[in-house]
């Protein structure tokens, strides 16, 4: 939309006297972040070891299709009638050879940073491979045997030089900053030193401290093994919120149970990964996994969702279905428009800051729907029944939902998505993350248009605690258990019954 932005700001006018100013996290940048002034989260393109993996996925096949071809065109010809028997062998080999080295965890990013270790067993199990297919088809004669051996080389040699020039482009992405992941690491102590020397030890360039952060800060020095001490418990929840940490790994003493579920329980709203250098506490949390970091063990007891590949599927699907949508409706939005004009004095959109993912500040679309310059508020009391500021036009856009639909610009601009916890109104949110515990989990992914407790009846006014408490928790559930069948139930539901509601004012 070329003019999106120009065309809303018309539209709005003044419409911001009603803005409320919101609480922003202070920090000098970093020093690959002083050229802007955007936020390090928005400006840094990274990309995630689980697209890596898939991408790989991709080239292994490639190769063996490639090998495959060109060994049918040199060994049998092109003008041979068996071509379509070839190529079902060919993508029965590839299902193999992909399934057996998933298996086998070849596709993990650490394997493929590790090259050329471990490519004994990529031979082995190629071997497996042409093996098994060799008895299922019975090989009888010259050509097909000399195929499927000439194959077997082709890809092997394909697919050990691609893992290399994969693992120098890693390389050569790391130290530009485009993948690499940001760690801090709580707790001053000797596992935080030794953590610090393994992974100088890695020569990872994927993989930067960024510094250690420790409630005790005026009881430690400075600096660790040459890494600055950043700060306590806030500070590290500061950058986490600017963008700059990807992994935080907690180095406590074992039997710091006390301290450490204080610490994973401020953090886990946050949406960055979690690891605890410990295999006892880790097991208060019913979500955890082992995992091996710098060749130490390691527990996840937390993680970012809609990253990698889900992050993309999340993206692509925001962006097409949303400039579909707002392709179809934008006669409809006219005549809202016109309508709005024509009822009450005032712009015609209504904008107001709100909190969006990782509590960064988001300005959300929506059509008026309340009288213009009504007089000032001391807070910012939801829509009730017959609710005087509401205009006429406005009773019917809040009734189905329809105020809403300037939000698709939002989706747009990555500033929302279409399916998502629903945004509240900054002092909603102060209000309510002090009354519910883990409130701020619903940042951890954007904002949406609609949302699994909207369809579930939980939209519009929220009069009592349990109101809200039970649409959090619908909201939690959402970010834990998405998937795009669920993103497309949601949608359903939301065309057939989620334009109107007995609480929707």
């Amino acid at each position: 939309m070329p003019n999106a932005d120009t065309a809303l700001r018309e539209l709005s006018e003044t419409s911001e006297e009603r803005v409320h100013p919101i609480e922003t996290f202070v920090q000098p940048p970093l020093e690959d972040e002083k050229e802007s002034d955007a936020p390090a989260a928005k400006r840094r393109f990274s990309v995630s070891e689980s697209v890596v993996s898939g991408m790989l996925r991709l080239v292994d096949a490639l190769a063996i299709a490639a090998a495959g071809l060109v060994a049918y065109h040199f060994l049998i010809g092109w003008g041979s009638t068996s071509l379509q028997v070839y190529l079902n062998v060919i993508a029965v080999s590839i299902v193999l050879t992909v399934s057996f080295f998933h298996y086998a965890g070849l596709y993990d990013f650490n394997t493929l940073v590790a090259w050329p270790t471990r490519m004994r067993q990529m031979v082995l199990l190629s071997a497996l491979v042409v093996f098994v297919l060799a008895v299922v088809l019975k090989i009888s004669n010259q050509y097909r045997s000399a195929w499927f051996l000439a194959t077997f080389v082709g890809s092997t040699v394909l697919i050990f030089g691609f893992r290399g020039l994969a693992r120098l482009y890693i390389g050569r992405l790391a130290r530009t900053g485009t993948m690499v992941r940001n760690i801090a690491i709580v707790g001053a102590s000797g596992q935080a030193k030794h953590l610090v020397e393994r992974l100088r030890r890695e020569h990872a360039p994927w993989k930067r401290i960024i510094g250690i952060f420790d409630d005790r800060r005026t009881r430690i020095t400075d600096e660790i093994d040459g890494f600055p001490v950043l700060g306590n418990l806030d500070d590290l929840v500061t950058y986490v919120r600017q963008g700059r940490i990807q992994d935080v790994v907690i180095t406590l003493p074992w039997s710091a149970d006390g301290r450490l579920i204080d610490i994973i329980s401020k953090l886990r709203a946050l949406p960055v990964h979690i690891y605890l250098g410990s295999d006892l506490i880790g097991y208060h949390f019913q979500q955890h996994r082992e995992q091996q970091l710098a060749g130490m063990s390691v527990l996840e007891i937390a993680s970012a969702p809609l990253t990698g590949w889900n992050g993309i599927v999340k993206q692509v699907e925001d962006r097409i279905i949303s400039t579909i949508a707002l392709l179809m409706l934008s006669p409809l939005m006219l005549l809202i428009t016109i309508a709005i004009r024509i009822d009450s004095p005032g712009p015609v959109l209504f904008r107001q800051k709100r909190y969006g993912f990782n509590n960064e500040v988001i300005v959300v679309y929506k059509f008026r729907s309340m009288y213009h310059n009504r007089p000032p508020e001391a807070d910012v009391p939801q829509a009730t029944r017959d609710d005087p500021r509401v205009t006429r036009v406005g009773r019917i856009l809040r009734r189905t939902s329809l105020d809403e639909l300037p939000q698709l610009f939002n989706v747009i601009r990555g500033e929302m998505s279409l399916i998502g916890p629903r945004p509240h109104a900054v002092e909603h949110n102060k209000k309510y993350a002090v009354l519910i515990g883990d409130y701020h989990w619903r940042h951890k992914v954007k904002p949406g248009i609609t949302g699994w407790a909207q369809v579930s009846g939980f939209r519009g006014e929220t009069d009592t605690l349990d109101k809200m408490r039970l649409r959090f928790e619908h909201d939690v559930y959402y970010i834990e258990n998405w998937s795009l069948w669920f993103d497309f139930k949601i949608l359903v539901m939301t065309a057939f019954i989620g334009w109107t509601s007995k609480n929707a004012y």
